[in-house]
């Protein structure tokens, strides 16, 4: 039923005048007559007994007429919450995050957003990019953060670079890679990731290394390279002032520029015209860890 057959009913009852009752509804008997019959057929009883002093209301249409204005209540009550919250920002905010953008930098950002819009649902899901890429054609986040280069036609977002760093705990310059024996520990990532590392290594030591361990997560990569286990190459983001006792060395590729890896924001247009999708992407922007910069 819609808005106004609630209506119709609530205002019967308290006329119980079909004359009077179309005043108020501002429509003629004849149309207000009609409708009735129509809301009746509908429920499939009598609500209302036609009588030459009026309108008796039937048990059922007591019943009927107590529910509608319930309902009615309840919208009106509706209505004027979103109009009062017409500031506030609330619903779902979908995100998809790649695991270590996820891992390591989405943290703080989230809590700046949810102690800033505490009304606000989070939606997250993780892993790699292409995974990440996948979820955003098939349209089930609102949100998508990348990393490395991403083809993407709607709105896209540089967030930041983070440069590359071989890390362990004796090797303390690239010249020491040669004839070493420890071990190079990788971790499990999507393609481009892996690609960057294997074109920046053959361009400088044209081999493959010695040994290879290769694990699940960075977490359990950097721990190990930290504990003395083997060298890796991590992404600065991974790295922390925590960590002492080991050695970082930039790399650089071929032309001597800092190797990096590029974190992006990807979106569709019409998510951006939710208020919470809105507010994050502006929170994003105008955060320092992001350079704000629309492609």
């Amino acid at each position: 039923m819609q808005r106004t057959d609630w209506q119709i009913i609530v205002v019967l009852a308290e006329e119980k005048n079909m004359r009077r009752a179309a005043d108020r509804l501002f429509v003629s008997q004849p149309a207000l007559s009609q409708r009735l019959q129509s809301i009746e057929e509908d429920w499939g009883v009598p609500l209302f007994i036609r009588t030459k002093r009026g309108l008796v209301i039937t048990p059922e249409g007591e019943k009927v007429a107590a529910f509608a204005k319930k309902v009615i209540a309840q919208e009106n009550h509706l209505r004027e919450a979103i109009q009062t919250s017409e500031e506030d920002v609330f619903g779902t905010l979908k995100i998809a995050v790649a695991s270590i953008a996820g891992q390591y930098w989405l943290p703080k950002v989230l809590k700046k957003f949810v102690t800033r819009y505490p009304l606000v649902k989070i939606s997250l899901v993780t892993g790699w990019s292409s995974e990440i890429m996948r979820h955003m054609y098939e349209d089930d986040s609102h949100i998508g953060i990348v990393r490395g280069e991403t083809k993407w036609r709607g709105p896209k977002i540089h967030l930041f670079s983070d440069s590359l760093h071989l890390v362990d705990t004796e090797i303390a310059s690239l010249d020491e890679l040669h004839g070493s024996q420890k071990p190079f520990i990788q971790f499990k990532s999507d393609s481009t990731y892996y690609q960057v590392i294997q074109d920046w290594w053959h361009n400088h030591f044209k081999k493959a290394p010695e040994r290879t361990i290769v694990v699940d997560q960075i977490e359990t990569c950097k721990q190990m390279a930290i504990n003395g286990i083997g060298y890796a190459i991590l992404p600065s983001i991974s790295l922390t002032e925590k960590e002492r006792g080991i050695h970082r060395i930039p790399l650089k590729d071929k032309n001597g520029a800092p190797l990096a890896r590029d974190t992006w924001l990807v979106a569709h247009e019409d998510a951006l015209k939710l208020k919470q999708v809105k507010a994050f992407v502006d929170l994003l922007i105008s955060d320092e860890s992001s350079d704000g910069c629309w492609l």
